[in-house]
């Protein structure tokens, strides 16, 4: 399934992507999208049950799409965990997965305005894939066990402040949380719909120009690792996400002067059967 929350900022409704393209209203049947939902089985056969039927409201299409997950409880960040991008930016590939978090009140929906922070002279982008947890994890054992408690991928879009990141000392935080940064959607599709994490073309454009054009086969980690990885140091709960890097081609690793995005910028990024995003750069 393909799962949305659509309607103006902080009243979005509940949503399905039928196979023909089509919202579907869903606030009949649940509440909301979220880790309570994710982690009900029933609920969620409900959904496909009406989806089935072929009795669900259609939506106007033109409506905001806002992002697929509500109430999301923490999101984890991979760093450079293509083999491409840790070249581009001289990096030696990490032993083990670089760990960073960033602010769930980071997301927008995924063709909501960008903010570039005051005072940055650096921000970069990155599509990335996300992964959502749909069942409570800890010291997962194996990859299966990771896996199952994959509830489905969205595209994210994890905007850094290069500068704020590497340069002001500390950890980077600084370039990871400023408002606006975490672009989510437009789609939560569910994990029976992605047979293989690990053989999804990315792709990213700034003003029209092909920027990233990558695929999660690159992956230095891939996700049932990231997933098991993460779960020895932190308890995965439904609803969190994790943002799994991003490939070669962001403005950190390209010749001086870097092309780093200004007020004005239009970025657009996808990933094959997850969606696309649009958003335009504005200054905070």
């Amino acid at each position: 399934m393909k799962l949305l929350r659509v309607g103006p900022v902080g009243a979005e409704r509940p949503a399905l992507l039928d196979r023909e393209g089509v919202p579907r209203d869903l606030s009949g049947i649940v509440s909301e999208i979220d880790g309570s939902l994710l982690a009900d089985p029933a609920a969620l056969a409900r959904i496909a049950a009406a989806e089935a039927e072929g009795t669900l409201p259609a939506l106007d299409p033109a409506e905001r799409v806002g992002p697929p997950l509500a109430g999301i409880g923490k999101i984890v960040c991979i760093g450079l965990n293509y083999h491409d991008h840790a070249e581009e930016t001289g990096a030696q590939p990490p032993a083990e997965p670089v760990v960073f978090m960033k602010a769930p009140d980071t997301v927008v929906g995924p063709d909501d305005t960008v903010l570039v922070p005051r005072g940055s002279e650096k921000t970069d982008w990155e599509v990335e894939l996300a992964v959502v947890i749909g069942r409570e994890l800890r010291y997962a054992a194996s990859h299966e066990e990771a896996m199952a408690a994959v509830a489905g991928y969205a595209v994210a879009h994890d905007v850094s402040e290069r500068a704020f990141q590497i340069e002001r000392g500390g950890q980077w935080d600084k370039g990871k949380n400023c408002e606006t940064f975490n672009p989510l959607g437009p789609w939560l599709v569910t994990a029976d719909e992605v047979p293989d994490p690990q053989a999804l073309p990315l792709k990213l454009w700034v003003n029209g120009e092909l920027k990233q054009d990558g695929s999660t086969a690159s992956q230095i980690f891939p996700v049932a690792e990231v997933v098991r990885y993460l779960s020895q140091f932190m308890t995965l709960y439904p609803g969190d996400v994790i943002n799994t890097g991003t490939p070669a081609g962001v403005a950190l690793g390209q010749p001086d002067p870097k092309p780093y995005l200004r007020p004005g910028d239009v970025v657009e990024l996808s990933i094959d059967g997850l969606g696309r995003q649009r958003q335009e750069f504005k200054g905070a």
